[in-house]
C-alpha cells in the first residue's frame, strides 16, 4: 500500500518536512520493485562534488537510469 509505513516501523503519521536539495549523491539500487517500493534498501555511493542539482533532472524526468 502505497503510503504505508515500512515493514517493522511505526504506524504513526509522520508530518513531511520539505526541502530545497543542493547536493547531488550516487547512489546503487536493484530494480526490483514491489508493491510500489524499492524491494532491497538503496545503497548510496558518494556525493558527486562534480554535479550540481540544476545539471539533475526531477525524479522521473530525464533519461532512463543506466544498468549496472
Amino acid at each position: 500500500m502505497c503510503g504505508s509505513p515500512p515493514p517493522g516501523a511505526a504506524a504513526d503519521t509522520l508530518d513531511p518536512i520539505l526541502v530545497v536539495p543542493d547536493l547531488v549523491a550516487e547512489i546503487g539500487a536493484d530494480t526490483a520493485i514491489e508493491r510500489g517500493s524499492w524491494r532491497h534498501p538503496l545503497r548510496f555511493a558518494r556525493l558527486r562534488m562534480d554535479v550540481t542539482v540544476a545539471d539533475v533532472p526531477p525524479f522521473g524526468e530525464g533519461a532512463v537510469p543506466a544498468a549496472g
